[in-house]
């Protein structure tokens, strides 16, 4: 009984720090993809190119903007809840 509270609390961390992790991201392709299909309703432009080429953009800018973020995030929750979990702490 004791170990589920602890692997479903373990987990249910680990998803709430995925959704902090993603949510830079996510938010930046949701504003360049709006950004992108707006400017192509606007201007009657159809390319495919224009709405992935940005896009992309946006989100490698965004990730290396964030990479640091992300691995400090990680890194603490590993070493804080996993690491002494698989230890036996």
């Amino acid at each position: 009984m004791h170990s589920e509270i602890i692997f479903f609390d373990t987990m249910r961390q680990g998803l709430w720090i995925a959704t902090i992790i993603s949510l830079p991201i996510l938010a930046c392709a949701l504003v360049a993809g709006l950004s992108v299909g707006l400017f192509q309703a606007l201007t009657s432009i159809q390319e495919l190119t224009l709405t992935f080429v940005p896009k992309l953009a946006a989100i490698v800018a965004v990730f290396w903007i964030s990479m640091g973020f992300m691995t400090t995030t990680l890194v603490a929750f590993f070493q804080d809840r996993l690491v002494p979990l698989i230890i036996g702490g």
